[in-house]
């Protein structure tokens, strides 16, 4: 697999379940790839249709294909809340160069719980 430059483009979230008893939640997501984490604004007040539009960049330099995506619910006076997460799978776009917004599902203790949208570019690094 060629070394380059993972562009994540987080855009929206739908039909997460809400954490919060008063108020509507506000969302924030944990983007993984091996050791390389970012961290997206908060939603605040955003609820279970949250948007961010916010673009991440990672650099790949080995054969790991899969990014992690964790949502979380940030609280004020406890611990933030673990929303869901989901995991994606970098092979085709590793081979394609770019995939378009795509949805997938968020899943909490193997159950459904809510669309995250992504969309996807790989730049691989030109070695001369």
């Amino acid at each position: 697999m060629p070394p380059g430059t993972l562009e994540v483009i987080l855009i929206s979230a739908k039909g997460l379940h809400n954490s919060d008893f008063f108020g509507k939640m506000d969302p924030y997501v944990i983007l993984t790839y091996r050791n390389q984490e970012h961290r997206s604004t908060v939603a605040k007040g955003a609820g279970s249709k949250p948007h961010w539009n916010e673009s991440f960049l990672f650099t790949i330099c080995d054969s790991a294909t899969e990014l992690n995506l964790r949502l979380m619910d940030k609280d004020t006076f406890t611990s933030d809340d673990f929303l869901g997460e989901t995991r994606i799978n970098l092979e085709g776009v590793l081979n394609v160069g770019s995939i378009p917004e795509t949805s997938y599902n968020v899943v909490k203790n193997q159950n459904y719980c809510g669309e995250l949208k992504v969309a996807l570019t790989f730049n691989p690094e030109i070695c001369y």
